[in-house]
């Protein structure tokens, strides 16, 4: 296991898209995070409410502004995860991978761990990127930015993991759907779109609205504690155990799909 842990190790940090990604996200979600905190802020102040945007104050506006960290960036740690298994197939090097180490299943479950340890970095970098964003607007025009709270304490830490969850789930999906360009469609696609409009959707219709707390993004909002979309009446969040699990389970679940189908088949 300590070789194939060190050969994704060598594997990932040759490459530069990790870091590429890295840099887009964090940018990405320091301006959204401004945005976000500038129109609850404004709306409450003056009353001129922003489309689709909830007002809100003091700490709960900060808490929607940070929940940010999952709501809008998971789609990056999800990207990364599945390149680091899609990028074999892609570029056929998976032949070399399963040479140096031939048990798939310890493969595998290297390319999780070290998928794990690479989303704890964006999980951190995520969560300053979203403090630095939305922190000076909230002290700014708002009621401040709560950053010694342990409640806001307690949802950026929780963010930090659930980054490392979604990583884990990216490289699991990859294993299931090997082509890279489908991979990322299909990630792109259901983060900033399907489930987006799935939890709007079903969060409005009472009779099925529990449904919309196991969609995965809804339950890492409930990890966090926290959510841009529950804000706005996509529906209740699970308590923050109960949404451990069914991320964990989208993650058990999909390493094991792609084990007995993708890793089983003949490579070579």
């Amino acid at each position: 296991m300590r070789a194939a842990l060190l050969a994704e190790h060598r594997k990932l940090v040759s490459t530069r898209l990790w870091w590429i990604l890295l840099l887009l996200m964090a940018a990405y979600l320091a301006f959204l995070a401004a945005v976000i905190a500038f129109s609850v802020t404004v709306e409450v102040g003056s009353g001129a409410a922003a489309p689709g945007v909830p007002g809100a104050s003091g700490r709960e506006a900060a808490e929607i502004v940070y929940s940010l960290i999952n709501a809008i960036g998971y789609v990056f740690p999800l990207v990364v995860g599945s390149l680091m298994v899609t990028a074999e197939f892609r570029h056929g090097t998976i032949s070399q991978s399963l040479l140096v180490e031939p048990r798939r299943g310890v493969l595998l479950g290297a390319k999780l761990v070290v998928g794990f340890a690479l989303g704890l970095l964006y999980g951190v970098v995520a969560a300053l990127a979203v403090v630095a964003g939305g922190a000076p607007v909230l002290a700014g025009v708002g009621d401040g930015a709560f950053l010694g709270d342990p409640v806001v304490l307690r949802l950026l830490l929780y963010g930090v993991l659930v980054t490392a969850l979604w990583a884990v789930i990216g490289v699991a999906f990859g294993s299931v759907t090997t082509n890279q360009v489908a991979a990322i469609v299909v990630i792109v696609a259901f983060t900033q779109f399907v489930e987006p409009i799935a939890r709007l959707g079903l969060g409005s219709v009472d009779a099925v609205a529990g449904v919309s707390s196991y969609l995965p993004g809804a339950a890492a909002d409930a990890v966090i504690g926290a959510s841009f979309f529950a804000s706005i009446g996509s529906g209740e969040l699970l308590p923050r155990w109960a949404g451990l699990l069914v991320l964990l389970a989208y993650a058990v679940v999909l390493a094991v799909v792609g084990r007995l189908t993708t890793l089983r088949r003949d490579l070579g």
